[in-house]
């Protein structure tokens, strides 16, 4: 067993043994839901104040509007009650080191992972690799407000996003902990 599931087991049987919040109801409590970064150093129950139970989060590389992000904010909104999202990206994302041509030429080479240097992405091993990753777009980032302005009017001009949604835009800084607004995308995600 690895160091790293036999802390994650621990961690769980200690969570376990005081639980107390097993009747929550399934909808979030306080009604809306963010989408934001897989970045782990990000810790979206702190940013915005949440407890279980409170708000869905929707995670993934960048905090980008992709299809199945989509998904789950609708399923959030139609099956679950969500009235508000939030798209919030953050500063130094690693999305924004690499484009889609460097993603699908270090995986044609090898699947291993990667490092990086002041010169850029490197593969450290041999293959084997791949070429599926050139029919993927990676939704890499080159600008943070221009990448949250973009998700938020992809959402809300999503045939499945009813209009009456706010969809708020923001940019968690990495340096102090605070949300930041990309006014343009808040704009741009009003309720009408």
């Amino acid at each position: 067993m690895s160091k790293v599931l036999e802390e994650v087991l621990a961690a769980n049987q200690q969570y376990g043994s005081a639980f107390d919040k097993g009747d929550l109801p399934m909808p979030p409590g306080r009604r809306f839901a963010i989408l934001t970064c897989m970045d782990a150093r990000l810790d979206p129950a702190k940013y915005a104040g949440l407890s279980e139970g409170d708000a869905h989060v929707i995670r993934n590389a960048g905090g980008r509007a992709s299809d199945d992000a989509i998904r789950s904010l609708v399923i959030s909104y139609k099956l679950l009650g969500t009235r508000e999202w939030f798209v919030i990206h953050h500063t130094d994302c690693g999305m924004e080191t690499f484009t889609n041509e460097v993603m699908s030429d270090l995986l044609s080479k090898s699947l291993k992972t990667a490092t990086v240097d002041a010169s850029g992405w490197h593969d450290c091993c041999q293959g084997p690799g791949c070429t599926d990753g050139k029919y993927i777009n990676w939704l890499t980032i080159k600008s943070q407000e221009e990448s949250v302005l973009e998700d938020v009017c992809r959402i809300r001009a999503h045939s499945l996003v009813p209009s009456d949604i706010p969809i708020y835009g923001y940019i968690y800084d990495v340096r102090s902990g605070k949300l930041i607004e990309v006014p343009e995308a808040t704009a741009a995600g009003r309720a009408h």
